[in-house]
């Protein structure tokens, strides 16, 4: 797997697609979402890009789109839309899907109540998964990677219930202040159930990505932040994306460290889809703080 401490800078021209995953970003992270800035400003200078995947659990926690809506909406001052930290990633990504790069936004563990009018601000859009991707000749199947962990049973009930349209319903009709509280709630037993579990059972089921992968060429998602490249069948493969690690926060020098994927091409094709030179790969993407 290739390194850079800039996005692929050896081949720009040949970049179509970047695909990214497990960011966790908060206000309490301010290095990562400095590193999402980096990106940004990476693909910004990529001048074939076409689109930017993000593939589930941008955000830490996401309690509705209200809690950034709000500013506008209430008409709060203007140092306070200014200062608040998601208004240089919506300035940057509007900026991007001005260059012509389109911003496809999946919902993850973390964020599934992220909504369309948020994803607005930047013209990106939500898309549903599983979500197929053209790959030259192949067709990626593209998804955040909780639904295959099938084997952590109690999980896989919760999310169920967190992704029935009712349920959300609910939660976004109740006060932020009892959203923080539920969030909060809901995190700290995640914490200690994961705890308790063994490894392999937050990890995909194979059964379940061999069901995936049934009708596509190739499986890519995150959400298990073991970035790597599995043999899934005997001609497929399975791709992980890494979550974004502050690494060596006590040091001078920390980093943040992500293992992202890009569908690079040759510079002469018009569209980085049906190109039969058209190659997918994961690389890791570093950043000094």
């Amino acid at each position: 797997m290739q390194s850079f401490n800039h996005l692929i800078t050896t081949r720009p021209h040949q970049v179509r697609q970047v695909l990214i995953s497990d960011l966790h970003l908060s206000p309490q992270e301010p290095a990562l979402v400095q590193a999402f800035l980096a990106l940004l400003d990476d693909c910004l200078a990529l001048p074939a890009l076409k689109h930017l995947f993000i593939l589930g659990d941008w955000f830490e926690v996401w309690l509705g789109d209200d809690t950034y809506l709000s500013l506008l909406k209430e008409k709060r001052t203007e140092d306070e839309q200014i200062t608040h930290w998601l208004t240089p990633l919506i300035a940057k990504l509007k900026q991007l899907r001005i260059n012509g790069c389109e911003i496809l936004v999946m919902h993850g563990n973390r964020d599934f109540l992220l909504g369309q009018p948020f994803c607005n601000l930047f013209g990106g859009e939500l898309i549903n998964e599983p979500y197929t991707l053209p790959v030259g000749q192949q067709s990626y199947r593209l998804e955040h990677g909780d639904a295959l962990c099938t084997d952590d049973k109690k999980y896989q009930f919760f999310r169920k219930i967190m992704r029935n349209r009712l349920t959300q319903w609910y939660l976004l009709n109740k006060s932020l202040e009892k959203r923080l509280a539920i969030a909060d709630n809901m995190r700290k037993k995640s914490q200690q159930n994961n705890a308790n579990k063994a490894a392999h059972i937050m990890d995909v089921n194979d059964k379940a990505v061999r069901q995936a992968i049934t009708t596509s060429d190739a499986l890519l998602h995150g959400h298990t932040h073991r970035p790597d490249i599995h043999q899934a069948t005997i001609d497929k493969k399975r791709y992980v994306l890494g979550d974004w690690r502050l690494l060596d926060k006590d040091t001078r020098q920390p980093k943040v460290s992500a293992v992202i994927g890009a569908v690079t091409d040759d510079e002469h094709s018009n569209d980085g889809f049906s190109s039969s030179a058209a190659a997918f790969g994961l690389f890791e993407f570093t950043m000094f703080v």
